[in-house]
């Protein structure tokens, strides 16, 4: 019986890299989550422990800190790509290298109407997040880049609808064309190239999917989505595609008829699980090759 090694990567997962910019007495944070991993033939590790070809995880760690001091923290593409460059002219086995980036965002805090120079509060408008994938070396080498945002956390109190589905004889859920929508966003977006200002085109995705969250009216969070897609798509030629992932946090109202209280839409039980997840990409006709762009990238059809 034949057996061999398959697919494999290795690396150094969330290196929690916080880098405080005190080159004046006004501060400047950046918190980041970085995820490293290298994939090539590394057969000799797993099959007789040899390490030779091997650049530990430690080591990609040390790296990741090393280039928030030496290279500084610009967009976070940039940052993953400079180092998903350099672990591969590091490691001379590796062909590939993923490196994920989470960025926590911080507000200045507000004292007399005005941002405190050293002092922060966490805010909650979605976490940042970017997945580069670098490939060959040389002139052969390529670089793909998925971009996003998740924990965005959406809700509009009307304006949404759900009733025409299809129905068999376990079906109980009410039809209604008035309900809550709500969900806590995922997404994600591939860029055709790496010739982009990133910054400038995540703060307008972003604002676009808001906008239309809120413009739509809904008939289905599917077509919430879709909605949403369509109009990155439309605005940003450098994405060639953009993928969702959304709960659907349900809002149950409650009876408050057994307590001779009306309840016209005004008082809910928000629902944690189970929760309808709906999932769904939005492709430009002339998209460029995703090659591995979505490689390591879980959770979405």
């Amino acid at each position: 019986m034949a057996i061999h090694l398959g697919p494999n990567q290795y690396g150094k997962a969330e290196n929690r890299v916080v880098r405080i910019y005190r080159d004046t007495a006004r501060h400047t944070i950046r918190d980041l989550n970085v995820s490293s991993a290298l994939r090539g033939d590394f057969s000799d590790a797993h099959i007789s422990g040899d390490q030779g070809a091997v650049l530990p995880t430690d080591t990609q760690k040390n790296t990741a800190f090393a280039f928030a001091k030496e290279k500084g923290i610009g967009a976070i593409e940039d940052y993953a790509l400079t180092l998903g460059g350099h672990f591969i002219d590091s490691t001379p086995k590796a062909d590939g290298a993923r490196i994920e980036v989470h960025e926590y965002p911080w507000d200045r805090i507000q004292v007399d109407g005005a941002g405190h120079d050293h002092a922060f509060v966490r805010s909650g408008g979605g976490v940042r997040s970017t997945i580069v994938n670098v490939d060959g070396r040389g002139a052969d080498r390529r670089a793909h880049v998925v971009s996003g945002i998740h924990d965005l956390t959406l809700l509009k109190s009307t304006g949404s609808e759900f009733h025409g589905f299809l129905k068999d004889k376990y079906t109980t859920l009410q039809e209604t064309d008035d309900r809550i929508l709500a969900t806590s966003l995922v997404a994600k977006w591939r860029y055709d190239h790496t010739e982009v200002d990133w910054d400038k085109s995540f703060d307008s995705i972003r604002a676009i999917m808001l906008q239309r969250f809120a413009e739509i009216h809904s008939k289905a969070l599917q077509q919430t989505l879709y909605g949403m897609g369509e109009a990155v798509l439309e605005q940003h030629p450098e994405v060639a595609e953009i993928k969702f992932s959304a709960p659907n946090k349900h809002h149950f109202l409650v009876d408050l008829a057994p307590f001779g209280v009306e309840n016209p839409g005004e008082v809910f039980i928000a629902a944690d699980r189970p929760y309808g997840l709906i999932e769904a990409s939005v492709v430009r006709d002339e998209a460029s090759d995703a090659g591995s762009a979505w490689h390591g990238v879980p959770g979405f059809c």
